[in-house]
């Protein structure tokens, strides 16, 4: 077969090339035509994507960066991490535990297992730390800095678990120049966000920063099972997180960064609604009311966070090198239950179940009473020596939790009838090394390779069966070693344009799968999962610094595909490795500021995902969907040839800010919007579980002034405004079960900064 199918490969290609033309032109342009005046110009941009501060254009890696002005925007609403999905190219974030467990997705690369065991492709490196378990992923983000997102295999600085990419969040760090900021805003829903930060010099070599978060949201949503009625019982969180870092520098070549973390959040679990889709299509039911739920367990539906952190990075200047040491603590607790069936009642209840058919109750929990992770990294790197700049160094990982998978008997007033205990220990180190070689003034090489070596070991023990099945005991152990990195180039055509290529590979480390001992034995495993990608792409400031264009063109093979067959008929969890998938596209990235009062930003990007194994089948859903694959002799889908589950084709981003100063300050005008193509929620296809496209719009309506050294804020904000209703997950294994989209929200908002 034939992976390059050129109807697709050829509108990815031809994307490219004319937005390279394009740039090429449009520079060419605006040197002839250089008659701009007073604009203020695109921001220079510095990442540390290579674990060096660069200009974003010196980078042959496609990335994007999320400055503070826009990160507060997304969150203005007291949205989770999720606000992030789809703002930048080729990211989408969904999740089904509701404000917590977030699934990445970077390229149509992501797993949407919800396992607190599941592993990503895509790694969360949070002030320099990797978070590797999901949960630890939902970490709030306030007084940030930068958002980075890296796509593509990121195999060597950073290594196991960033095949897809990685999403990279940098908080403001203290200095010795005092600032301080404080915000509050109200909003639908009783909802209420309080955030503070102050930082400065506390003698001539310490500075300190403290940063606050309290978000609350009442209950909005009322539930109308029968027996179990009552007004605004579920929707509601209440969520505090905290950042204290202090920073040593006793001279210019030595310091010392100290960070200590916490978040405490209780909210409701994600709201499961029965019978939700109309059968035959996708759409929802007719009378589908997203402020009412019909559930006989909504009382029990809870979720509880409990997370902290310390980490200390250290830096020497030593001449022509600097040595980086970086040290993280991570613990969590968490426990979670909610009504999985999303109703009330059962079949075998005579007339008592709904909304429509309820072929069971099923109310299950999770609990992590033990979460604990180290880790350790060292690395040298020379400082602008010459013509040939390295970084070496080692990483280590060591991860120990304890999970217990819980039943409920709904029926029998909530009582506990089941719980699994699992226990994995996971143990990793690895190698790295990297070269940038500059081979002429315009041309630069850089290579590096990664040595990984990784063991987990699982415990699983049935304790009660909630089908009264005898008790038992399991193990098992996965274990391997790889060898990943890149090899790029960056060129530099002109003063305003870098093109770049990069071949690079990836891998995720070997998985276990233990879920299903609440019903039988016999754990799972996935051999570890490796990407091969190649990219090529540009990077153009233009028109005098007011404007900018990035894009990139690839093509990656994933080889033993991890995958995770959840839900379907029995319910199971299971991991298997598929012989491989493909994925192909193109992203492009851009700003231009047409006046100095009114700015526009851009994005867009196409991915193509396919799995490639004719041997593959999965149990298809328990009943009620189409399924649209062709089955075996089993009865199971064969998913030979379907797109990536939760891989939108078309992800896209539009951002307009329009300002005009009035008095002392400025009034500004700030809308965006994002889209994403329909996806498919689960390895089979079947015309019920599909999402729609959905297209959000937000918008925020302010006024900032300055006054004594201090600078004020006062906005009106929506998110959502047009309040689209889309599915945006489902269960699969009972009933026609969805989960949607965050409803329309309305806020107002102030906000001070003291310098």
């Amino acid at each position: 077969m034939n992976v390059f199918k050129k109807t697709s490969l050829a509108v990815c290609v031809n994307a490219a090339i004319l937005a390279s033309v394009s740039v090429v032109s449009t520079s060419a342009l605006a040197q002839e035509n250089a008659n701009v005046a007073d604009v203020v110009g695109v921001e220079v941009i510095e990442v540390t994507a290579r674990k060096r501060t660069e200009n974003i254009k010196d980078v042959p890696i496609s990335v994007s960066a999320l400055t503070p002005k826009k990160l507060e925007v997304l969150g203005s609403s007291g949205m989770d991490v999720r606000a992030l999905s789809g703002k930048v190219p080729s990211l989408l974030i969904e999740s089904s535990f509701g404000r917590t467990f977030p699934r990445f997705y970077i390229r149509g690369l992501g797993n949407t297992d919800f396992d607190l065991l599941a592993s990503q492709p895509v790694s969360l490196i949070y002030d320099d730390v990797v978070l590797e378990n999901a949960l630890t992923k939902g970490m709030p983000m306030f007084d940030i800095e930068r958002v980075e997102v890296l796509r593509g295999p990121q195999g060597t600085l950073f290594g196991r678990n960033t095949p897809a990419g990685i999403v990279k969040v940098q908080s403001k760090k203290p200095t010795q120049d005092f600032d301080a900021n404080i915000s509050g805003s109200y909003g639908s829903f009783g909802s209420t966000d309080f955030r503070v930060a102050i930082g400065g010099g506390l003698t001539d070599t310490l500075s300190a920063r403290i940063a606050l978060l309290q978000q609350d949201r009442d209950d909005w949503i009322d539930n109308k099972a029968p027996g179990f009625e009552q007004k605004d019982q579920l929707g509601g969180y209440a969520e505090s997180a905290g950042r204290v870092q202090l920073l040593w520098e006793p001279n210019d070549d030595f310091s010392a960064l100290f960070n200590y973390h916490f978040r405490d959040a209780e909210a409701d679990a994600r709201v499961f609604r029965a019978n939700i889709i109309k059968p035959g299509t996708n759409d929802l039911v007719d009378d589908f009311d997203r402020e009412t739920v019909f559930h006989d367990a909504a009382v029990r539906n809870n979720q509880t966070v409990d997370m902290k952190g310390t980490s200390l990075k250290i830096e020497y200047n030593m001449g022509n090198h600097t040595l980086t040491s970086v040290t993280g603590y991570e613990s969590a607790e968490m426990f979670s239950v909610g009504d999985i069936d999303g109703g009330y009642g059962a079949a075998f209840l005579p007339d008592y179940m709904g909304p429509g058919f309820i072929p069971f109750p099923s109310e299950t929990g999770a609990r992590m009473p033990s979460h604990k992770q180290v880790t350790q990294e060292v690395r040298i790197a020379s400082n602008d020596i010459g013509k040939i700049d390295y970084q070496f160094g080692f990483f280590t990982f060591d991860e120990d939790l304890i999970i217990n998978n819980l039943s409920f008997n709904t029926l029998g007033g909530g009582v506990q009838d089941g719980i699994a205990i699992q226990k994995m220990e996971t143990k990793a180190w690895a190698m790295f090394g990297s070269i940038d070689f500059e081979v002429t003034e315009k041309l630069n090489i850089n290579a590096g390779l990664r040595y990984s070596d990784d063991e987990r070991k699982w415990q699983g023990e049935l304790v009660q069966s909630p089908f009264g099945a005898p008790s038992f005991s399991e193990s098992n152990n996965v274990a391997d070693t790889q060898i990943s990195g890149d090899l790029s180039a960056n060129y530099v055509l002109n003063d305003e344009t870098n093109l770049y290529a990069r071949l690079a590979r990836g891998y995720r480390a070997p998985s276990i799968q233990g879920r299903s001992l609440l019903f039988s034995a016999n754990s799972t495993t996935a051999d570890s999962e490796l990407v091969d990608s190649v990219e090529t792409g540009f990077k153009s400031v233009f028109l005098e610094n007011t404007a900018r264009v990035d894009g990139s063109v690839y093509y990656y093979i994933v080889s033993d595909q991890q995958l995770t067959a959840v839900g379907g008929t029995g319910n199971v969890a299971s991991l298997l490795n598929a012989d491989k998938s493909v994925g192909y596209g193109f992203e492009i990235d851009s700003e231009y500021f047409i006046t100095p009062d009114l700015a526009l930003t851009a994005s867009v990007s196409y991915n193509h995902t396919e799995l490639q194994d004719d041997t593959v089948a999965v149990p298809g859903c328990g009943g009620g969907c189409t399924v649209t694959d062709p089955l075996n002799g089993d009865g199971l889908a064969m998913i030979d040839g379907n797109s990536l589950p939760q891989s939108p084709e078309w992800i896209s981003n539009f951002a307009a800010r329009w300002t005009k100063e009035v008095g002392d300050g400025e009034i500004y005008v700030y809308t965006d919007w994002s889209y994403r193509s329909e996806v498919n929620f689960f390895l089979y296809e079947s015309i019920e579980f599909t999402g729609d496209a959905l297209l959000e719009g937000g918008v925020r309506v302010g006024y900032e002034w300055y006054s004594d050294g201090a600078e004020y804020e006062v906005a009106l904000f929506g998110r959502n405004i047009t309040d689209e209703e889309q599915l945006t997950g489902a269960i699969d294994f009972n009933n026609l079960t969805g989960y949607v989209n965050e409803p329309r929200f309305w806020g107002v908002e102030f906000k001070a900064n003291f310098f």
